[in-house]
């Protein structure tokens, strides 16, 4: 039998040139892998420093000569993620006034939302993204530019702003605390919360899990508004308004939790309560921090719009209760489908207070908001998630609020124009072209609860009306997302 020799193979030049290979051919896309290896066999004394360096320095010159882009990252980054997306949009919506005046917008519009995220060193993980639209609670941007006078083209409404930047860090499994512009860390439903909303401060998260049983609770501290200064000199301009005007947060507390019935069913339940601290409330002029002015939620006689009085947070304490409950559908004609009943229920626990104020002290039961719903398909594929080719989700639900029961601020400004005092229907379709491509149907129609009381709220993309006596949007969208 024929022995074969391994010295040359091990000999160092033989050594070097193996290993050369390998570098080069990691080098173009996994250059900081190649770095690692070259260390460990140093160490092992397979190669010289000398030996490791010829070898880096080989596989320099044959990427350079190959015209390969070589991207740095600093060691204190563990990962990185680009991720993402681009949308396209045909929308309508049009609003009828108790005065039988109407309103209605009809626009082409596309969004981008463009971001890194990733784990960084010692349990700690970081994101970032850059998006269209400086609103709040809308990255949208209308086709053509929507300010009179701009020109064929014009790019003044379009922008690149900061939608998100936050740094966390979770050491453990059942610890997760963050900081920054975030994405919402609570267990939300669009009926409280807008899903464009990226909440500033601080989130702390736990959880612990017995068996089939998941428990959790989140806190937030949100930097709500910060006015400044926050104690004005005498004759500056602002002690006229409020002595002391101080940072406005919005506080959550959220105890809950998830219990699965074998393979395909669960229930998820999370109590969560809201309230406000740090703003000052008065009668008399009105303060420049737009919060603290008591809210009334009416229009001006002429069924326009009173803007100043329909964002103040003033008497807010609001006890949610989001739900769902998920469950699959199996060989049904169209496969094994997945499906969840959800909802929600609020109450404003200061809100005689709040119909007091607003001068309206007999209807202080306008407390309450609840949603309920069903879902069908790929579950989430309506709200902007990834779905594979050929995947679709069907959505819809009924949704009242009242007039003094939730934060006017973060209604959501598509459902039903962010204003309180009225209810109505949502339905969605949605399909997947491909694996990144989805195209999404979705309407919406309402009508005012209380004939009593005006609409509050305020949205800018259908100004100057209140009180709204029905309302109905239709949004075509096709999106990409990475």
């Amino acid at each position: 039998m024929r022995k074969f020799s391994t010295r040359n193979r091990w000999a160092p030049g033989g050594t070097v040139a193996l290993l050369a290979g390998a570098a080069l051919s990691l080098s173009a896309g996994a250059a900081e892998s190649s770095d690692k290896l070259l260390d460990l066999l140093i160490k092992k004394g397979v190669l010289t420093d000398k030996e490791a360096a010829d070898v880096k320095t080989e596989a320099d010159k044959t990427a350079a000569a190959s015209g390969a882009s070589k991207w740095k990252i600093n060691s204190g980054i563990k990962s990185i993620e680009l991720f993402g997306d681009a949308r396209f949009r045909y929308e309508y919506r049009g609003a009828e006034t108790s005065q039988n005046d109407s309103a209605a917008r009809e626009r082409s519009r596309y969004a981008l939302r463009l971001g890194l995220r990733g784990n960084l060193t010692d349990d700690f993980y970081y994101g970032l993204r850059l998006e269209t639209g400086p609103g709040n609670r809308s990255p949208w941007v209308t086709f053509g530019d929507q300010s009179v006078g701009a020109g064929p083209s014009n790019k003044g409404s379009a922008g690149i702003n900061l939608g998100q930047v936050y740094v966390g860090w979770k050491p453990t499994d059942w610890v997760d605390l963050t900081i920054g512009k975030m994405p919402n860390p609570l267990y939300v439903t669009s009926m409280v919360w807008d899903g464009d909303i990226n909440p500033e401060g601080a989130s702390e998260k736990f959880k612990y899990t017995v068996g089939n049983f998941e428990l959790f609770a989140s806190f937030g501290q949100f930097v709500y508004q910060d006015v400044n200064p926050d104690n004005p000199a005498v004759g500056s301009g602002f002690g006229t308004l409020n002595k002391n005007f101080g940072d406005t947060f919005l506080l959550a507390w959220q105890f809950g939790g998830s219990v699965k019935f074998g393979k395909d069913m669960s229930f998820k339940f999370a109590p969560t309560v809201y309230n406000y601290v740090g703003h000052v409330y008065k009668n008399g002029p009105v303060p420049l921090n737009g919060f603290d002015t008591p809210f009334t939620g009416e229009g001006l006689p002429t069924g326009a719009n009173n803007a100043a009085f329909q964002t103040g947070i003033n008497n807010l304490t609001i006890v949610d209760f989001p739900m769902e409950f998920n469950f699959g559908i199996n060989k049904t004609p169209l496969g094994d489908l997945k499906g969840r009943i959800f909802g929600d229920f609020a109450m404003n626990v200061d809100a005689k207070d709040r119909a007091k104020n607003a001068g309206f002290p007999k209807q202080d039961g306008e407390d309450k908001a609840y949603q309920i719903g069903v879902a069908v398909g790929t579950l989430g594929l309506t709200s902007g998630q990834t779905a594979k080719k050929g995947g679709w989700e069907a959505r819809t639900y009924w949704q009242h609020v009242e007039q003094y029961s939730l934060d006017p601020n973060l209604l959501d400004s598509d459902w039903f124009e962010g204003r309180a005092n009225l209810e109505g229907f949502f339905a969605a379709f949605a399909y997947g072209i491909t694996d990144n491509i989805t195209a999404t149907v979705r309407y919406g129609m309402a009508d005012r609860i209380n004939s009593k009381l005006g609409t509050g709220g305020n949205n800018n993309d259908l100004p100057g009306l209140n009180p709204i006596r029905k309302y109905q949007i239709l949004q075509l969208d096709l999106g990409y997302k990475f």
